[in-house]
């Protein structure tokens, strides 16, 4: 069973992760099913796309249950974010339907589209500071675009969980809607028949340079990734039943 699923629906093409059983989690094989997924898209004619999650969550960011893979660190956290760059570098506009949870990687992984829906029991949060971690996925420059610096700060210093409707209200989500999966479709659907989308997409996101935080991120997580902090908020995590 592969983590990353792809439909098509006339010229949407609906992209699930589906590691239902774990949330979603970010494992290795995940990001490498998704960068797959998202190069097939690209290459496809679909002319809008569609990012939810199967199971009870959209994705409840990294596994931390699972062992830090060995090898080069840094290509591994290139690797992960090489999604954010692959879903702003698709030409077909992008929705995140989520629901459930959308935590860390998985918040990050719904800025990275060009849209987001959120259904009513969306939970997102951004706890990198609170595990000793550092965000990535071009978050420290997406979400103050979003939400506002000081609105920016606050959730990623404080890492608290915020609920859809708050999500709503402080930008960070489009929508709230009662059927996540059918609206986003809708959207979609609406979107493919607009000829222009792809070049309105490359037009908003010109002056959107993710480079320079990407690398800043990934410099900070490097120092963060094996620090006494991080070692201990993941074995208090595995500890959990």
């Amino acid at each position: 069973m592969t983590s990353v699923e792809i439909g098509w629906h006339d010229d949407v093409a609906r992209v699930w992760l589906n590691r239902p059983e774990r949330l979603n989690a970010v494992a290795p094989v995940l990001v490498d099913d998704l960068l797959a997924a998202l190069d097939q898209v690209a290459g496809s004619g679909a002319r809008a796309v569609v990012l939810g999650g199967r199971g009870r969550a959209f994705c409840a960011g990294h596994d931390l249950k699972e062992p830090t893979p060995p090898g080069d660190a840094r290509a591994r956290l290139e690797r992960l974010q090489d999604v954010t760059r692959r879903l702003r570098a698709l030409p077909q506009p992008v929705i995140a339907a989520v629901h459930g949870y959308a935590i860390g990687a998985g918040a990050e992984f719904a800025l990275g589209c060009d849209l987001v829906l959120a259904a009513e029991d969306a939970v997102f949060a951004f706890p990198e500071a609170g595990l000793g971690l550092s965000v990535t996925g071009a978050a420290s420059r997406l979400l103050p675009l979003l939400v506002g610096p000081a609105k920016a700060k606050e959730l990623v210093l404080l890492g608290e969980r915020i609920d859809a409707a708050t999500a709503e209200r402080i930008g960070l989500v489009n929508a709230v809607v009662t059927d996540v999966g059918e609206t986003a479709m809708d959207w979609a659907g609406r979107i493919a028949k607009q000829p222009g989308a792809t070049l309105a997409k490359r037009a908003l996101d010109a002056s959107i340079d993710l480079e320079p935080a990407l690398e800043l991120e990934v410099s900070h997580a490097l120092i963060t990734e094996y620090s006494s902090d991080a070692a201990r908020a993941a074995a208090d995590f595995r500890s959990r039943r």
